[in-house]
């Protein structure tokens, strides 16, 4: 079995995971019951030992695959010599079953359009990583896959017979014109065969997600552009990634897709990033999904009163935990040789200072979409902010949590001081509901300011730097408009903005994060969200036509079903990092919906996420602070 490309692959999922289906119609990916769980299906990382779940033709065939409009339900359709015919693939989300105890399920539906065509069937799970290799057995309909603590049951009406070697099942089946069978895989038990059953289940969750999908009938659109379409693609991609339990972002659904082919930079994605958190509650509310915006808002006051100030760590578990302990499973040769291939993250142990900020900034941008912060959590957003006084001076990780020790980056500065901002505005607007040391905020947010201006910003650059008192570029400076330091037509954004196109962007339109060495051996290929991040500040900017041109050439690496990795290998254009990744897509929406506010197509007038910076006045209105209820409190009658 060979490795595919990262463009070759569609994304499924139910809300609790996401499995990765190849166009070839082979299911590399699926970690169950959850995202974060080990896999049952790994062929992405080794195609000999990880495992896969395959439905193609016998014969040499052609296919592409498509989603079904505005949903996440994949087809795939194979055309041969002698006919043509569709896989369809879901995973049914439980907020669509009429009983919502069910088992995670793959579902697998075969069409045969023209043929008559022969089809074969290739099941092989394995369970934890590739380490526990099951047993499959014969069931009355189908075959169960026995590990030793996890079973998987295949059902199907078609003729599966175990494996000689007893870990895995095949058929081959005949299919004539307008001809159809199911597979379905239930996780922990099995999913009663029953066509009609499963017809009215793949109909339920096309209506889920077509209800979900932002619709603009009826309204200004605020994506009203030519790429609507793409960005709503985004937007679903981003709901697949959202913890239904808990509302947590999944920054992507697998692990160690290198950034770098053949090389080490290969991390475990499948937790929440804090970092994503005031761009994912805009990407969400300006789209209409106030639902997932709250869950958020109220995921990112949980985490400020989860741990002591001096100790809020930049990654979640996405049931919010934070035991994340990374080790490699050395078992497994990683995506294309790219080893080593790692389980959990450490940067779990990382002190980076620009979380601060963003939890901060998106409890202030929920708010303004109509949320209020309790008395309670605003006591502890108090202590979050006082700790930024008391530690801002201090040296830090990276936002790109590289591994060669705590510097004074600015960007985490800059985060800093958009703490102390947000906080000092969300005071300002509840007025005498809350109580807050504004004189000491003021200052010390006056105090970041100025050492952000005298040791974060190049003479010799003519750009904001990567850290104090260095001359090394970094694209999270592009974001300095965007949160408000300073107003786009600044001169020193302008020559941020012209020294990143200079020295960190390819003349294919994509963006690297930074300059210089990181302590990790190999280089990273440049990232997607950066490109956007230009994008976004060349249209607040006013460089509306540049600002278009790049982003047209950025969406070219888009896979033809609209995905995007974290990272764009320049020479080549292939898609590189964990797949499909949630920043990428954010960074899309917000793109495009800046945009459309530069060319006036949206009608609106979007501004920055810090647009009152620069007026000196607050769009906050209505109920800023609010009791906390009965069941805050943890009261009980």
């Amino acid at each position: 079995m060979q490795y595919k490309q990262l463009t070759e692959y569609g994304a499924i999922g139910d809300g609790n995971t996401v499995a990765l289906v190849g166009r070839d119609g082979s299911i590399d990916w699926c970690p169950l019951p959850h995202v974060e769980s080990p896999s049952v299906f790994a062929a992405i990382l080794d195609a000999d030992r990880g495992g896969h779940f395959a439905v193609r033709p016998t014969q040499s065939f052609e296919s592409v695959q498509r989603y079904r409009d505005r949903t996440t339900v994949l087809e795939t359709t194979f055309q041969t010599a002698d006919g043509s015919a569709t896989v369809t693939d879901f995973m049914p989300v439980a907020e669509t079953a009429e009983s919502p105890v069910r088992p995670p399920a793959v579902y697998r539906k075969l069409e045969c359009d023209t043929g008559p065509l022969e089809l074969e069937v290739a099941f092989e799970p394995r369970f934890d990583y590739a380490r526990d290799v099951p047993a499959v057995e014969r069931t009355s309909d189908g075959v169960v896959a026995i590990g030793t603590d996890e079973r998987a049951v295949l059902s199907s009406d078609l003729p599966l017979r175990p494996s000689t070697d007893g870990h895995g099942a095949s058929a081959t089946v005949t299919l004539e014109p307008g001809e159809t069978r199911w597979l379905v895989l239930g996780y922990g038990e099995a999913i009663p065969l029953e066509s009609s059953h499963h017809q009215k289940t793949l109909d339920e969750a096309v209506g889920y997600w077509r209800e979900w999908s932002h619709d603009c009938a009826g309204a200004d659109c605020p994506i009203d552009s030519p790429w609507h379409d793409l960005a709503v693609r985004s937007s679903l991609v981003l709901k697949l990634l959202l913890h239904r339990e808990t509302g947590a972002v999944c920054a992507a659904p697998t692990t160690s897709i290198p950034e770098d082919l053949g090389g080490v930079r290969n991390w475990d994605y499948r937790f929440n990033w804090i970092r994503d958190a005031a761009f994912t509650v805009q990407a969400l509310a300006e789209l209409g999904h106030l639902d997932e915006a709250r869950s958020y808002f109220e995921l990112c006051l949980d985490h400020c009163g989860g741990h002591e100030p001096a100790d809020v760590p930049p990654v979640y578990g996405l049931h919010g935990g934070d035991d994340l302990e990374e080790h490699v499973l050395d078992h497994l040769e990683g995506y294309r040789g790219s080893a080593p291939v790692r389980v959990g993250n450490a940067a779990r142990e990382q002190r980076q200072l620009d979380v601060y900020g963003e939890l901060i900034l998106a409890i202030y941008e929920s708010v303004r979409y109509g949320e209020a912060v309790t008395t309670d959590d605003w006591a502890v957003m108090c202590d979050l902010i006082d700790y930024v006084c008391e530690g801002w001076e201090r040296p830090g990780s990276s936002i790109w949590e590289s591994r060669d020790g705590p510097k004074h980056y600015v960007y985490s500065k800059v985060m800093c001081w958009v703490a102390l901002d947000r906080g000092i505005k969300l005071a300002e607007a509840a007025g005498d509901d809350v109580s807050a040391p504004l004189e000491r905020w003021r200052t010390c947010r006056e105090g970041v300011r100025e050492a952000i201006l005298e040791r974060g910003y190049s003479d010799r650059a003519n750009s904001f730097v990567q850290t104090f008192g260095g001359e090394s570029l970094d694209a999270a400076n592009l974001l300095i408009p965007i949160v408000g330091f300073l107003p786009p037509e600044d001169a020193r954004v302008q020559g941020t903005i012209d020294a990143t196109i200079d020295r960190l962007a390819t003349d294919g339109g994509l963006v690297r994060r930074y300059e210089g060495d990181d302590g990790l051996p190999g280089e990273a290929s440049p990232f997607v969200v950066c490109s956007f991040w230009l994008v976004t500040a060349l249209a607040l900017a006013g460089r509306t036509d540049e600002a278009t041109d790049r982003f047209e050439s950025v969406i070219e690496y888009t896979s033809p079903l609209g995905l995007l990795a974290e990272a764009i290998d320049p020479e080549s254009g292939e898609q590189r990092g964990n797949f499909p990744q949630a920043y990428s897509h954010i960074g899309l929406i917000n793109s495009v919906l800046y945009l459309a506010d530069a060319d006036g197509s949206s009608g609106g007038s979007r501004e920055p996420l810090g647009r009152d910076e620069w007026t000196e006045d607050s769009d906050l209105g209505g109920e800023i602070i609010r009791q906390p209820s009965d069941t805050e409190r943890g009261d009980t009658a």
